[in-house]
């Protein structure tokens, strides 16, 4: 890359960055660490780099013009090795909520995008700056962008069905690479093409990231609830006479007393590490001091390891309407995890 080309770069990535900035931001739960942050950026320049060997390939034996190939075949490679970062992330639970999904997608496409951006700059060092900024820039907020969404779109479909198949990617994967594709039929007129990505993909961004937080903040203090009065009824002895309790022992018939003990200890720890979840997000949201992870809890998490072996697949599968497996209620221990 020239020293030209050198000098220009910042200019050209700096508003990106500084848009990912402002979404962690946004995110009052900090659900996304800066090494997180720094790993996602890396994963999405890696990706970049895939993507220009694949489509280097693919355009070899692409029987048409490069403007055809741009609009109608880049965009599914591209999105589609974007989306394969996500969906690990998702099904993984490293994320489980819109916001740090939009956050996580955000960050793999602004990474791809850097990468994307430094070889355009290099490729034409003597395009007019105006038009390297303005192109530059609309690429990194449509890569962002586009990524967030199916992120976000993908991340609420498995909320809803946790267990679910790579068929629930495909929402999301579609609406990224229509966005990418309306994007390059605009990308003749740089300016234009950048001034519908601004306007559309941010405020669509910052709506599901609010709406997101209301919807968090709504589940913190129903669950909370839900869980305290659980383990009051499990303490005191009267769970077994409660609507759960009848249901757990109305699965006599299908499981062994040892295994239905097992159930009743499942739900207990599970409500513990839940209600310290639940309370170390509250602590992020008011910006108080985090306590380490300490001994208890670690001890807890074992158990509840343990549990789950001893219980089983089937029992976790009927303990299911108790604890409304959803993907947060899963998302929240690998939070208290890590």
């Amino acid at each position: 890359m020239s020293a030209d080309a050198l000098t220009r770069a910042p200019i050209a990535l700096l508003p990106v960055l500084l848009f990912l900035v402002g979404l962690v931001q946004l995110d009052g739960y900090k659900l996304v660490r800066m090494r997180m942050m720094f790993l996602l950026l890396l994963t999405g320049a890696l990706a970049a780099g895939v993507s220009y060997l694949l489509n280097n390939f693919a355009f070899a034996h692409f029987h048409g013009s490069f403007v055809t190939y741009s609009r109608y075949v880049s965009p599914w490679i591209e999105e589609s090795l974007k989306a394969a970062l996500l969906v690990f992330l998702i099904r993984t639970r490293r994320v489980g909520l819109p916001v740090d999904a939009g956050i996580a997608g955000f960050a793999i496409g602004t990474g791809f995008a850097v990468v994307e951006n430094l070889y355009y700059l290099a490729a034409r060092p003597h395009t007019v700056l105006a038009v390297q900024v303005i192109r530059g820039f609309g690429t990194a907020i449509m890569h962002g962008g586009t990524a967030a969404i199916l992120a976000m779109i993908s991340n609420t479909l498995y909320e809803r069905r946790p267990s679910g198949g790579l068929h629930l990617l495909l929402p999301g994967l579609f609406a990224a690479v229509a966005l990418h594709t309306g994007y390059n039929y605009l990308l003749v007129r740089p300016a234009l093409a950048t001034l519908a990505t601004l306007l559309v993909l941010p405020f669509v961004i910052y709506l599901v990231f609010d709406h997101s937080e209301r919807i968090l903040r709504t589940w913190i203090e129903v669950d909370l609830e839900t869980d305290v009065k659980r383990l009051e009824s499990i303490s005191t002895g009267t769970f077994l006479d409660s609507p759960s309790g009848r249901y757990l022992q109305a699965l006599r018939d299908r499981f062994k007393g040892e295994q239905l003990a097992d159930m009743l200890c499942y739900l207990r720890v599970h409500g513990e590490l839940a209600v310290r979840a639940k309370g170390l997000l509250l602590l992020r949201e008011t910006g108080m001091p985090e306590p380490p992870l300490d001994a208890e809890t670690r001890a807890r998490l074992a158990e509840l390891t343990q549990l789950e072996r001893a219980i089983g697949k089937t029992g976790l599968l009927a303990l299911r309407p108790l604890m409304m497996a959803t993907g947060k209620e899963i998302w929240q221990l690998t939070l208290l995890r890590g």
